[in-house]
């Protein structure tokens, strides 16, 4: 049995490290040689744990003093296999104890080497969250396919729903599990003050929904507004308090859920509001998960996990994880880091704005997407993006130098746009074409004219185009639509049309112009697919996979990173993936 000794903050407990040399006579490797195939992850780790996951890359996490650790080695093979199998800690290690594939995996260990107990591996993800470099087993196998020549210079991004770990709550349940929250964070003397100004026949004591015929109306409501008076009554007993951090965070996520879902009515009696908030808090439990939505009509709970691959070699070459309402743009430029030249300096318009959440674009009243062609008064524009790229420039470039970005659109935002024209990119990220309400004329049928700060309706009709505060710019036809004969066919707005132009038009419409390109189709619909695939190799299993072993979106994020470095081992198998001294990473098919 391996034993933590921890003192303040520290763990203390020294390196172990992995034997190098078995048994011949009871070593796991005689048995699994044949038996395992030569292009799984089992035999790739067997061959590779040692040059992979040194134990020496585990240095950082351990002291001069103290037990042996079990062997980092050994502890990071078992968490590749762990979420590739989708195992719970302790199925894990059961799997290590029993199983030969894991024990050949991890150097071939002898059969009755000792197991450990299954808090070991909350303890390494702990020590590794810890470090200066949390991610270090994903980057062990993306360095490896780096060195083999397995990652170029094209990449495709996508996301996938990642469900939470915890059950949903209701608006009475959220407000209650606050409340209850509030109360065990307070010391002793504070809680008697909170409980004074309760009004409710209620001790906060056990968890879930309250006593209440559900079925009175009245009932329910008289809950809702008791309810909500506790929690602002003991918030206001918090007012003007110096609070420890975990008071503060209570009392703080006590006023979010009770701002987000509730609200007073003149007479001020507290009801459950008619509306969603935006940023919606949807648990108690974890409070960093959200409503989500993959497609307008498919909602799920929880976080996204969006991830880059390189397509030519299907291997993850970045991954990240968010809040589940969170849009694929926003976190596009984390996931290709590494492939970006520096962020533009501090004055540049392009640097200074975020992209929008979910890739949205400011557009018409009525509202339309979409423009033909216009410069926005203002917009910083780069010269070397103004000429049509050839066709050619959709394909593989000779030289490999040239960064290749696909996306669907969900990307398609202006802000992404711009970063990725400015580091010389080749985007293949898909725009939405220009629509309106009804079938009515989309905005690419105005004639934008920049140089006269001009708008031009289809029917002939002029408006000036001005300026508006943070970039862009509006033309609104007022009360010359009134007299139209095309107005039926252009706006129901009785104030008339409006026109609304990005400061990243310039971006959009060079985009939406080079998708129509059947050679832009081609290579498009040859590549992008390609990440569908390997999204469902990442949720192949639902424990782990598509449901979320943990909670919070660091927690998440770590997890998501190190499934992403056990589907790249799977991959690093088929494609042979082997390290010799004299020639490093190579692999058998580059």
């Amino acid at each position: 049995m391996w034993w933590l000794v921890r003192r303040g903050q520290e763990w203390s407990m020294t390196l172990g490290l992995a034997p190098r040399q078995g048994d011949l006579l009871s070593t796991t490797v005689e048995f699994c040689e044949g038996r395992v195939g030569a292009d799984s992850i089992y035999a790739v780790l067997h061959r590779e744990c040692f040059n992979l996951f040194p134990d020496e890359a585990f240095a950082d996490l351990f002291t001069d003093v103290g037990r042996r650790s079990v062997p980092p080695m050994i502890v990071a093979v078992v968490m590749v296999l762990q979420r590739v199998e989708g195992c719970s800690d302790r199925e894990a290690v059961d799997r290590f104890a029993f199983d030969a594939r894991w024990k050949y995996a991890a150097g071939g260990l002898v059969f009755d080497y000792p197991s450990f107990s299954h808090t070991v591996l909350v303890d390494m993800r702990a020590r590794l969250a810890a470090s200066k470099d949390p991610d270090r087993i994903f980057k062990a196998t993306l360095g490896a396919a780096r060195s083999a020549g397995l990652v170029g210079r094209k990449r495709v991004l996508d996301s996938t729903p990642l469900y939470d770990a915890v059950a949903t709550m209701d608006t009475v349940t959220l407000v209650r599990a606050g409340i209850r929250a509030l109360l065990k964070a307070a010391g002793a003397d504070l809680e008697i003050e909170l409980r004074a100004v309760s009004t409710r026949d209620d001790d906060y004591a056990s968890a879930g929904k309250p006593v209440c015929a559900w079925d009175d109306k009245v009932a329910r409501a008289e809950l809702v507004d008791t309810l909500a008076k506790d929690a602002m009554a003991m918030l206001g007993v918090l007012q003007g308090r110096k609070l420890e951090e975990a008071l503060t965070q209570a009392g703080a996520l006590l006023a979010t859920l009770v701002g987000q879902d509730v609200e007073e009515s003149p007479d001020g009696v507290f009801a459950i509001a008619r509306r969603v908030a935006k940023d919606r808090v949807i648990s108690t439990v974890d409070p960093q998960a959200r409503h989500g939505h993959k497609t307008a009509a498919r909602g799920f709970d929880g976080y996204k996990g969006h991830l880059a691959i390189d397509p030519d070699t299907e291997i993850i070459t970045a991954t990240t994880v968010t809040a589940g309402n969170t849009g694929d743009a926003e976190p596009a430029t984390d996931l290709l880091t590494t492939e970006l030249s520096p962020p533009a300096t501090e004055g540049q318009d392009n640097a200074e704005v975020p992209i929008d959440a979910g890739g949205t674009r400011v557009e018409d009243d009525d509202p339309v997407e979409g423009v033909s062609q216009v410069v926005v008064p203002g917009h910083v524009h780069d010269d070397r993006n103004d000429n049509d790229r050839d066709d050619d420039d959709t394909s593989d470039d000779d030289s490999g130098d040239v960064l290749v970005v696909y996306g669907d659109a969900a990307y398609g935002a202006g802000a992404l746009l711009a970063e990725l024209e400015r580091a010389g990119a080749v985007v293949m990220v898909k725009v939405q074409p220009p629509v309106a309400p009804a079938g009515r004329f989309p905005k690419d049928q105005f004639v934008i004219d920049t140089a006269a700060a001009t708008v031009t309706c289809p029917a002939g009709a002029v408006a000036p185009l001005r300026e508006v505060k943070g970039g862009g710019a509006v033309a609104s036809f007022g009360t010359v639509c009134g007299s139209c004969p095309l107005v039926a066919q252009c706006t129901v707005s009785a104030s008339g049309r409006t026109i609304r132009t990005t400061r990243y038009e310039q971006e959009l419409v060079r985009a939406r112009t080079t998708q129509r390109d059947p050679a832009w189709k081609d290579e498009y619909r040859a590549t992008r697919p390609k990440v569908e695939r390997k999204i469902a190799h990442l949720m192949a299993r639902k424990h782990g996979g598509r449901r979320a072993r943990v909670r919070g979106t660091t927690k998440v994020g770590a997890d998501f990173s190190l499934l992403a470095a056990a589907v790249n081992l799977k991959r690093l198998a088929i494609l042979g993936l082997t390290h010799t001294t004299s020639a490093g990473w190579t692999a058998a098919i580059a």
